[in-house]
């Protein structure tokens, strides 16, 4: 008798461990990257800090599963139905506007938040930033629409700028657009805009003798997410050929870029990891609002300018964010 109830006992515990072990199992959050995870790991840090305000915790009660294209944009809708295919309970999207593009492409019942600096309304990813619609969120930093004040600024750093040429990956989608804008901005400071492709860590080199030929007196990075994985060697390129240059992120200018203007990406990523957060606890993403910058931070690199030969107008120190001595 006793024999008996015990092999019924192990029964019922084989026939319900299954599930019960499923039931136990933490939500996975999908991670879908256009760029390097070398390159651009350091994005994940202000996610988890933001996801941990909601209460989430990595290999605690939630896990991560991440897709990296190495900058291949093409690969990005296989990797974007691979997360599908897993079931995932929120796509999380960075880099550039493609990840964001393949990610809703993939799938209109996972919840996805993507963090870019493109306009979100302009590519269909929202309906509109108050009521984003369907099942996607956003946290844009705006840097995409930030290229004509970044060639103001520029030409009042360098004000006898008369061809500023335009670093742009073509294969972004928001390369031919906001290059247009940018050419316009320039018509109406009267400076000449010349765009410079790079597609490629290898084709930076080339870009950059591109922009000696052109006989440009200064330089927009535009932004790009292999370009913010290779700023390093972007900053060191524009200090070879000695051409002064405007970037769109803080670590350009810490790493010896001479300026940069554009919002703080670790507080909107870490914004970004809330969001997911929220969803994971039931909120809809079409109640969630696309959050913007409410701050556009400018920096100067006063080294990088004597070495140069620039002088930085005293009222440009003045309003700038910070200033590297």
């Amino acid at each position: 008798m006793q024999r008996r109830t015990f092999i019924k006992a192990m029964a019922g515990s084989l026939a319900a461990g299954p599930f019960a072990a499923k039931a136990q199992q933490p939500p996975v959050v999908g991670v879908l990257v256009s760029a390097s995870a070398q390159g651009y790991t350091r994005v994940m840090g202000p996610v988890l800090e933001g996801l941990k305000e909601t209460g989430y915790v990595e290999g605690r009660n939630v896990a991560i599963e991440s897709r990296w294209a190495d900058y291949q944009y093409d690969r990005l809708p296989d990797l974007a139905a691979d997360l599908v295919r897993h079931q995932v309970a929120v796509i999380f999207t960075t880099g550039s506007v493609v990840s964001a593009i393949a990610a809703k492409s993939a799938t209109r019942t996972i919840p996805i938040v993507f963090a870019n600096g493109s306009d979100p309304v302009r590519y269909g990813l929202v309906a509109s930033l108050n009521r984003p619609g369907g099942n996607v969120t956003d946290v844009t930093f705006y840097n995409s629409g930030l290229g004509p004040k970044r060639i103001e600024l520029l030409r009042e750093l360098v004000p006898k700028a008369a061809v500023i040429a335009v670093l742009v990956n073509p294969k972004n989608p928001n390369a031919e657009p906001d290059s247009k804008e940018i050419q316009e901005a320039g018509r109406s400071i009267g400076v000449q805009i010349e765009i410079v492709h790079a597609a490629s860590e290898r084709e930076l080199e080339d870009a950059f003798g591109k922009v000696r030929r052109l006989g440009a007196d200064a330089l927009m990075v535009h932004i790009d997410a292999l370009f913010q994985a290779q700023y390093k060697q972007i900053v060191g390129l524009a200090e070879r050929h000695a051409v002064p240059a405007m970037y769109a992120s803080p670590h350009y200018a810490r790493a010896g870029g001479l300026i940069c203007y554009g919002t703080n990406a670790d507080e909107m990523d870490r914004q970004a990891g809330t969001y997911v957060g929220k969803i994971l606890k039931g909120t809809k993403p079409a109640d969630l609002p696309v959050l913007q910058p409410t701050k556009f931070d400018l920096i100067i690199n006063l080294k990088t300018a004597k070495a140069l030969g620039l002088t930085v107008p005293l009222i440009m120190q003045m309003t700038a964010d910070e200033v590297i001595e």
